[in-house]
């Protein structure tokens, strides 16, 4: 099947069991601050050994900023859609749009019935499916609700609240009646392995297209997602191998099959890290180059203040894609280095290149840019644990107090996980691509070991943002302000040196990574 072009998220669908709760909302913590997208929970309201999922999802949105929240999917037939719908666009509000909504037909009515709720054949689940669909959308709405359906009967109803954002919704389906009306009704489509193996992929999504292309959405309009269990180890099954092993087949499923969201199923934080720092960037970085190979050949140019030369790569045939070097931003204090004394490399004139050439130094620009992306994302947690002094400066509270203690626990997560991503790159760079360059092209050897000499500072500047992190986690509460203003201080001296080096490095190894590859 075909790459639907969607970007990449990923997740994670921990159970909402009763007896771990705080485990579950330290899993979700974590999983923002390594930088996932989503965390979705399951919903069976008749199972004693589960928290109610709203409840959950609630706390969830609570204790986090920026990470999307889902139940996975929700049990219509013991949640009425107007409810749902209230329910829904509340934490949306609450959470500044952060809601999706998964939804299922239902499913164990033995237990539906025991809780109360209706007891539905096949057709009639898809029915009342359809009818709630209607009902939530009106309720997001404006206006008077009325419904007349065989399931659901709504007159008169006043809508509203209005949802913060446009909500998702997910539908979780597998027969071909269902994912007709995935393809008619939903944004999202979320099938779960052990129901959908990866070799059953292709087939439903099929149908999906199908419908899709003959009610005039188009199959782009349905985004296709995956639950998706394994374990690291050495197997040969899907999931099943080493991290290696995780990315390839994962990134297989999103350039051949269209899926583009992963949430893994998982209470175990170390299986959370190594999803998120280490599978997810190759995933990321490999369905990023499959797509540069698919499409049409490009022009590698590069966008730089006025005062730089200016340098291009030129394709072998003709394209409008480019692949664009981010120049580094204004400083905030200046960079630890004088970038006066930076070497160049020499590009001959008219050099010309494949498209496949031309995809090594896209590469790098996209790794890079992921890395700037955690760096906002850092320091907009900086940011946060600055708002949340300010409201103890001026009650200290219990609460304002605990909201102190958790904010700093989440920055440093954050920042530990950071630095050693950007580490763990540096490392990655000198020991391979580096060396490869240098005896590849020693034309290009100036230029690396200026970038090798760049990465010695940047690793004290880690050093320290790391003792200042160490001293705000420590710090007295009459010197919090203080220590975090210290600590700010190093990560602008981080930023400006990571954004500068970055750039100077796409700027440089664009020409001789196209002609000579990452080694």
């Amino acid at each position: 099947m075909p790459d639907y072009g969607h970007d990449l998220q990923f997740g994670i669908f921990p159970s909402p069991d009763a007896t771990a709760a705080e485990q579950t909302l330290e899993l979700a913590q974590l999983a923002e601050v390594i930088g996932l997208e989503l965390v979705t929970l399951q919903d069976h309201p008749y199972q004693a050994k589960h928290l109610d999922t709203w409840t959950l999802l609630s706390v969830i949105a609570a204790r986090t900023t920026a990470i999307k929240v889902s139940p996975n999917v929700a049990n219509l037939p013991l949640r009425p859609p107007v409810v749902l719908a209230r329910s829904a666009a509340t934490l949306d509000r609450l959470s500044g749009g952060r809601v999706e909504l998964g939804l299922g037909s239902g499913a164990f009515w033995d237990a539906i019935a025991a809780a109360g709720g209706p007891r539905r054949t096949p057709g009639q689940a898809v029915d009342a499916l359809v009818e709630a669909i209607g009902v939530i959308r009106a309720v997001w709405g404006t206006g008077t609700v009325r419904a007349v359906g065989e399931h659901y009967q709504v007159s008169g109803l006043h809508a509203g609240p209005q949802p913060a954002h446009d909500i998702p919704i997910w539908i979780g389906s597998y027969k071909p009646r269902m994912l007709r009306v995935t393809a008619d009704l939903a944004d999202a489509w979320i099938p779960s392995m052990g129901y959908a193996d990866p070799p059953a992929l292709a087939s439903l999504n099929a149908v999906i297209d199908e419908r899709a292309e003959a009610n005039g959405r188009g199959p782009q309009a349905i985004r296709r997602m995956y639950n998706v269990f394994g374990s690291f180890g050495t197997g040969a099954g899907f999931l099943e191998g080493t991290v290696r092993d995780w990315a390839e087949q994962l990134a297989g499923l999103a350039v051949d099959e269209g899926i583009s969201t992963f949430i893994l199923g998982t209470d175990h934080p170390d299986d959370v890290r190594r999803f998120a720092l280490e599978v997810v960037p190759a995933v990321r970085e490999q369905v990023a180059a499959e797509r540069e190979l698919r499409a049409n050949t490009t022009t590698v140019v590069e966008e730089r203040a006025p005062t730089s030369v200016s340098k291009s790569l030129h394709p072998t045939s003709s394209g409008e894609h480019s692949v664009r070097v981010t120049p580094p931003p204004a400083l905030l204090g200046e960079v630890p280095w004088d970038e006066s004394t930076r070497p160049t490399y020499p590009v001959p004139a008219g050099a010309t290149y494949t498209a496949h050439q031309q995809a090594y130094p896209q590469h790098l620009v996209d790794v890079h840019d992921a890395l700037r992306s955690e760096l906002t994302q850092l320091r907009d947690v900086i940011d946060q644990v600055r708002r949340g002094l300010m409201q103890v400066s001026q009650a200290r509270s219990v609460i304002n107090t605990m909201t102190m203690r958790q904010n700093n626990w989440t920055l440093g997560a954050y920042c530990e996980s950071y630095c050693r991503i950007v580490t763990g790159h540096h490392s990655l760079e000198d020991h391979s691509m580096f060396r490869h360059l240098r005896q590849s092209d020693p034309q290009a050897a100036p230029v690396v070991d200026r970038l090798a000499e760049e990465h010695v500072v940047i690793h004290d500047v880690l050093e320290q943002v790391d003792r200042a992190l160490v001293a705000l986690v420590s710090a007295d509460p009459d010197r919090t302000t203080e220590a975090l203003e210290e600590f700010s201080s190093t990560v602008d001296l981080l930023t400006d040196a990571l954004l500068s080096h970055l750039s100077y490095e796409e700027r440089e190894l664009l020409h001789p990574l196209a002609v000579h590859g990452m080694g």
